[in-house]
């Protein structure tokens, strides 16, 4: 019983929490009558953020100058709109790890892949084949299927999907270089999610970026479930693109603006093809409304449409917390709370009939860790109806939880574990 008596010992939770605070007072957690505390234990973070406190000042202050200016909120006022998704690139750039040049809040996480796809999928009848892994987000999957097929390729040809070792839930760095060896010659691009969304494991970005482009392919990544999760380091890593959504660990809001990277090689290159739109024409020639097309050097060249004001607010509200706390400290709080939950979840393991997905090296992982439940969807519902503990499930059998070191604590990971513990049935 040794194993599992830290899922019952409440009084711990709760020390660590005095020892090792959140900034929960800088979020609206969603109340539940049924607490002690009155609130959610809020688990997924890693599908939708909690709300920032200052999102809806920040909100506010774009709706008066819509009010105040109108049309003339594009060039004046404390936070003029023309130029507002440049002021958001300083934060952006510390969060990828990149410069300032290479990145750029836009659209959303598809579109911002297709955009990408467009100029990096350049497949030829001998190198045409897309690699990504099996289990990639749908959307993944959708957009490199239909650009395969835009080309003229049979996507099961074109597209390869990596799976893990037979009795192994996650992909192995050595065979994904492998495989890219194997395939040498014939691969044109490729996509892997940064963390996998199901699992929760993060690939090893430099060297299967390096492993790409030994065999002549472009790296691409889809940074959805790592950016503000781990820490990155585009640049230095030479990736060539990326994208990514806002509103999980970011916690933008439903539908936020995305994010989008561009190696700052390929930003300067004028010559690349892209669906081009006014929004990303150099700025000195955009307000002629001349038909000729002048990409703005780096990211901000594939910028496609007028930026979307209002939904910018939001994120900026969360950007500057995570300015103020800064990466590397987000980072060892994870570690140790996703830690603590993983201390946690063995208990429960070792008593019920469940099992951890997630890869148990803290290296080779952010802060989610999925677990697998019979009948997951029941239990999920069960889990937030009778203790107040909100993850999220993806079919057939697995329940994810995300302590988000911003406002997750110590507490809500014991009763996650205890809920479990209480729920599942018995081994």
């Amino acid at each position: 019983m040794a194993a599992v008596a830290p899922v019952l010992d409440e009084a711990d939770a709760l020390a660590r929490d005095a020892d090792d605070p959140s900034r929960r007072s800088d979020f609206l957690i969603p109340p539940w009558p049924g607490s002690g505390d009155g609130e959610w234990a809020y688990f997924a973070g890693n599908s939708l953020g909690l709300q920032p406190l200052g999102a809806a000042a920040a909100l506010e202050q774009e709706l008066g100058a819509w009010a105040e200016l109108a049309v003339e909120g594009w060039f004046e006022g404390e936070q003029p709109w023309l130029t507002a998704s440049d002021e958001l690139r300083p934060s952006l750039a510390r969060l990828a790890g990149a410069e300032l040049e290479e990145v750029v809040a836009m659209n959303t996480l598809t579109v911002n892949l297709h955009l990408m796809l467009t100029t990096f999928y350049r497949p030829t009848a001998e190198r045409f084949r897309i690699v990504i892994e099996d289990a990639a987000f749908p959307s993944d999957s959708h957009a490199v299927a239909s650009q395969a097929r835009l080309h003229g390729f049979d996507p099961a040809a074109a597209v390869v999907r990596l799976r893990p070792r037979a009795g192994e839930a996650s992909l192995r760095t050595e065979d994904v270089v492998a495989e890219l060896e194997r395939l040498r010659g014939g691969v044109a691009l490729v996509l892997l999610g940064g963390v996998n969304y199901l699992t929760g494991e993060l690939f090893a970005i430099p060297e299967i970026t390096a492993a790409a482009h030994d065999i002549g392919a472009i790296a691409g990544w889809d940074l959805a479930h790592a950016i503000g999760n781990v820490p990155l380091a585009l640049s230095e890593w030479d990736v060539d693109w990326a994208a990514w959504c806002h509103y999980k660990y970011v916690n933008a809001g439903p539908g936020a603006p995305a994010g989008a990277y561009v190696a700052a090689r390929h930003g300067r290159d004028s010559s690349l093809p892209r669906l081009a739109g006014w929004w990303g024409n150099d700025p000195a020639e955009r307000f002629r409304m001349e038909p000729g097309f002048v990409p703005r050097t780096g990211a901000a060249g594939w910028q496609v449409s007028t930026p979307t004001v209002l939904a910018f607010a939001p994120l900026r509200a969360s950007l500057e917390l995570f300015d103020a706390v800064g990466m590397p400290a987000l980072r060892a709080r994870s570690l140790r709370l996703t830690g603590y939950l993983e201390a946690l979840l063995d208990g429960v393991v070792a008593a019920c009939r469940a099992e951890v997905l997630t890869p148990r090296d803290a290296s080779r992982r952010g802060c989610q860790l999925s677990v697998s439940v019979p009948e997951a969807r029941a239990l999920a519902a069960r889990l937030r109806a009778e203790h107040g503990v909100v993850c999220d499930v993806r079919e057939p059998d697995i329940v994810r939880f995300a302590p988000i070191p911003l406002y997750s604590s110590y507490h809500d990971c014991w009763r996650a574990a205890a809920g479990l513990r209480a729920l599942l049935p018995a081994r």
